[in-house]
């Protein structure tokens, strides 16, 4: 379960803090916006790594989702975050990050900003089995194939269209 006691930031749409609040608080439907990071994974071969959330998640219990995503916890910055939940998550501590986008995402349940990173990455992928319910590369036709379904997250899903439609229609032949 996760810890509806730990402490977020409270920032505004340009990631200056104006406070804190709890999980709980902001999982609530209260729309409190806070932080967190993303990063994509991407092989050479151009497939992107997903990882599947475990059923015990507060948000898209069993679906599959961006490699890494996870809240910065406040007094953290968004590059410590990134490290940090890229280690815990996927057992990666080498890489080198690139920031694609800054966007807010807002669902019923939460509003975050969204700090959007990616990376090319051939080496072992160790995915936590705490924090994960595994993980794999799917090829960008299986990821078309997914969307719409109910298979990915519904932020998964639009963070592609946005951040990285080229990739995802590169071999459509529509």
């Amino acid at each position: 379960m996760d810890n509806q006691q730990e402490i977020f930031p409270i920032v505004d749409k340009e990631g200056t803090v104006l406070g804190s609040a709890t999980r709980g608080e902001c999982h609530s439907g209260s729309l409190l916006l806070h932080p967190v990071v993303h990063l994509h994974v991407f092989n050479s071969h151009g497939d992107i790594y997903l990882q599947r959330r475990p059923s015990w998640k507060d948000i898209q219990p069993g679906k599959w989702d961006t490699a890494v995503g996870g809240h910065i916890d406040y007094g953290e910055t968004p590059c410590e975050a990134l490290h940090r939940e890229t280690r815990e998550e996927l057992g990666i501590t080498n890489f080198a990050a690139e920031l694609i986008d800054k966007y807010v995402f807002e669902s019923r349940r939460e509003r975050e900003l969204v700090y959007v990173n990616k990376t090319v990455y051939d080496g072992a992928i160790m995915p936590s089995t705490d924090e994960l319910d595994g993980g794999r590369f799917w090829t960008m036709q299986e990821v078309r194939d997914a969307m719409g379904k109910g298979v990915l997250t519904p932020n998964l899903e639009s963070e592609l269209e946005r951040c990285f439609a080229r990739e995802l229609y590169q071999n459509d032949t529509k």
